[in-house]
């Protein structure tokens, strides 16, 4: 049998920041045309699970919002970054969105579903959220760093999140930070699905020096 999982029901931030940085393991493929989105969709919609992202350029200015500039959609070893603010929402990438026989993993997507509204009225269907997925497992600790830090003791490094998604060109440092949140998501799926059938863990409080 395998060796029983242990879970903090809260994870300290100064435990998280001395683990080790997490790398995307897969491709990256940037989609900024109509031809390309429909080559990447026809690739997901052969998937039972993606994971799911959204970035917006953030704003410094009281009361201005961006629109949303890149959806992530990763499988287990292939991210494609769908750089809206060039393309739009084409039809083939909002047929895929509303499709519910692609679950689609993601984290707090009541503020994706809000943003990708600015770009599309089609619904989105099949969606998984991790928060409340993750929610009889006993986890407190909500956020995507935190999650995938107490389940793999990897941190995700956040600092890309406020640099220009609307760029020309994404950096490297980028890319690889939009691919990582998506496929940590299904990722995280993953492990939280086998946690839950198999029953094998316990979560315990953390406790001065652990």
């Amino acid at each position: 049998m395998d060796e029983c999982k242990q879970l903090f029901e809260r994870i300290d931030k100064a435990l998280v920041q001395e683990m080790p940085v997490v790398e995307f393991p897969g491709r990256i493929v940037v989609v900024q045309s109509a031809v390309e989105a429909e080559r990447a969709v026809a690739v997901l919609s052969r998937q039972a699970r993606v994971g799911f992202d959204t970035e917006t350029r953030p704003s410094f200015r009281r009361g201005h919002a961006h629109k949303v500039a890149l959806m992530q959609i990763s499988t287990a070893d292939l991210c494609f970054l769908f750089r809206l603010n060039m393309i739009g929402m084409p039809p083939v990438v909002a047929d895929f969105l509303a499709d519910d026989n692609v679950g689609k993993v993601g984290l707090s997507l009541k503020d994706d579903f809000l943003m990708l509204r600015e770009r599309s009225e089609s619904p989105c269907r099949g969606f998984i959220d991790l928060q409340e997925y993750v929610q009889p497992l006993g986890v407190k600790d909500l956020s995507l760093q935190k999650l995938y830090a107490n389940f793999f003791g990897q941190r995700i490094s956040k600092s890309q999140r406020l640099t220009n998604w609307e760029a020309d060109v994404l950096t490297d440092r980028q890319k690889q930070y939009a691919a990582i949140d998506a496929w940590a998501c299904l990722r995280l799926y993953d492990e939280i699905t086998r946690l839950r059938e198999s029953g094998n863990w316990r979560t315990v409080q953390l406790t001065a020096g652990s």
